[in-house]
């Protein structure tokens, strides 16, 4: 077994024990009651009419996301004295944001499994049969796992970046409010702004989800002027968010690998 490897075995285990040494568990808590919050203040049109729809994913994404980013977001700086040591020692970097990456990905598959069941009783009278390729909520369940994910690798990627837990919590509401803003759901972007919109996991979140949903297809009570391309119900345009949430997840990952490579120059 090569050192890499016996590493992140290690290290993936040595997470696992600090989740249910700190109860970590109740990081599944507020997701449920996030989700349950989602799903007292959507309309009882969700699924069924356009906007109702447009407006619960957006609700939906911005949960996501936040779930997602508050798993991780002090992970790696709350440890970065014993990064810094162990990596003078012959630790691999790369070895270590692997190991937390498959541990985020546990928790993330726990916490989409919860969003999922939660909307889709919630909403279970109005929920499509089918999503594009596979049953709605098999579906959805993959597109919140995805959306959730790339998150936590983004707030992985802070965590990596920042030196303190203080600097974490200061930068997140940024990061989210980035998102919020630059999703193309509240305001109308244009030009410059758009072209930020497309560096955002909110966009193509809302996307995923409003394709699933079919929303093309619902009925709107307030006229609508054109079909919105980006959620036309395909296979290409639904594997296109999803390939291009997993490619956040993949980049985040690397910026995180090369943040730390220079931990060593930390003058704490």
């Amino acid at each position: 077994m090569s050192a890499r490897t016996n590493q992140i075995k290690i290290y993936t285990k040595t997470c696992f024990n600090v989740f249910f040494n700190d109860r970590g568990w109740k990081v599944f808590i507020s997701s449920a009651i996030i989700t349950l919050i989602i799903c007292s203040v959507t309309s009882s049109d969700m699924f069924s009419e356009y906007r109702a729809t447009q407006n619960g994913a957006f609700a939906l994404v911005c949960a996501c996301i936040w779930i997602g980013i508050f798993n991780s977001i002090q992970s790696i700086c709350k440890e970065r004295d014993i990064i810094k040591r162990e990596h003078r020692s012959g630790m691999h970097i790369s070895s270590y944001i692997t190991a937390h990456l498959i541990f985020e990905m546990v928790l993330c598959i726990f916490e989409s499994v919860i969003v999922t069941a939660i909307i889709c009783i919630a909403n279970h009278k109005s929920l499509p049969d089918k999503g594009v390729l596979f049953p709605t909520i098999i579906e959805f369940a993959i597109t919140f796992f995805i959306i959730i994910y790339s998150s936590d690798s983004l707030g992985l990627m802070v965590s990596s970046i920042v030196k303190t837990p203080n600097t974490a919590m200061t930068v997140m509401p940024f990061v989210l409010i980035i998102q919020l803003v630059m999703s193309g759901m509240i305001f109308e972007l244009k030009g410059f702004t758009e072209q930020i919109a497309k560096l955002t996991i909110a966009k193509w979140g809302l996307n995923a989800i409003c394709i699933t949903a079919n929303i093309n297809s619902l009925s709107s009570k307030i006229p609508i002027e054109k079909v919105v391309e980006d959620y036309k119900h395909s296979v290409s345009n639904y594997s296109k968010m999803i390939i291009i949430l997993s490619g956040f997840t993949v980049l985040y990952a690397i910026i995180s690998i090369i943040s730390l490579k220079f931990i060593d120059k930390d003058k704490r």
